[in-house]
């Protein structure tokens, strides 16, 4: 596949992973594979149907089969992974440490934490072996996983499932030379996560745009390098409106 770049998005049937699909599947010499719990959703059905190059594959977070056989398939359709963006993630539950279930933590760790974990050990093979020699692990994490600029917001699963997942991107940035790898927050993005928190916070709807969050996180990913961009923790954009979520910084501190 020389000249084309490949990409693995997780959680591409809707909101930001969908708008990252369709946003990447319409540049030229791009393959894109929609990771998703259903891949025949019609979003992703409608997706492939109008760009050729998009691939939706089934990817349930932490299930090491759906992982190893989505890989597999990126394998004999593509032969080479070059980027994956690890965008799947739940926010199903607000509340302070000491009245959320334990129950939800667990299920936020599930997803948010393992299915990083997963995600890059089904995958690293085939991406670490990328032409471009230096691969990208970028994961669409949450300013509300940073402890050194933490606001008190009640998401202790949600955030502290993020925080474990940015300390995976720490990791592999010290554990693989060649490899990329950076945590990105996307903003308080208007999508059904996004708007599900803003409600509970008696919001209407969440600030950032989905496609002003696209636009910023793919300015952090394209010519990402080991140098400037790995081992980092990017703000998808900068604001100093003054809102509790405004970070008006380009990195965030861990």
């Amino acid at each position: 596949m020389s000249g084309k770049t490949v990409y693995l998005i997780t959680g591409a049937n809707r909101g930001i992973g969908y708008g990252l699909a369709k946003t990447i599947a319409a540049r030229p010499n791009t393959i894109v594979f929609a990771g998703a719990r259903d891949p025949t959703a019609q979003s992703l059905t409608d997706l492939a149907a109008t760009h050729p190059n998009v691939h939706p594959v089934k990817l349930i977070a932490a299930d090491k089969e759906s992982n190893d056989a989505a890989i597999a398939e990126i394998q004999k359709t593509a032969g080479q992974l070059d980027v994956v963006i690890a965008n799947a993630g739940i926010a199903n539950h607000f509340g302070p440490v000491g009245t959320t279930p334990v129950s939800q933590f667990k299920d936020h760790w599930e997803v948010n934490t393992l299915g990083v974990i997963v995600l890059f050990q089904s995958a690293q093979e085939l991406l670490l072996a990328s032409p471009t020699g230096a691969p990208i692990f970028a994961l669409i994490s949450t300013g509300a996983a940073s402890m050194g600029q933490f606001y008190n917001a009640a998401m202790s699963a949600y955030g502290s499932s993020k925080a474990a997942a940015n300390f995976i991107v720490k990791a592999l940035d010290a554990e693989n030379p060649k490899l990329v790898s950076l945590a990105i927050h996307p903003g308080w993005v208007a999508t059904d996560m996004g708007n599900g928190g803003a409600k509970a916070f008696g919001m209407e709807q969440a600030p950032v745009t989905v496609e002003d969050s696209i636009n910023g996180v793919l300015s952090r990913i394209d010519g990402a390098t080991k140098e400037k961009s790995s081992g980092k923790f990017f703000n998808f954009a900068r604001s100093s409106a003054g809102n509790m979520w405004d970070i008006d910084t380009d990195e965030i501190s861990w």
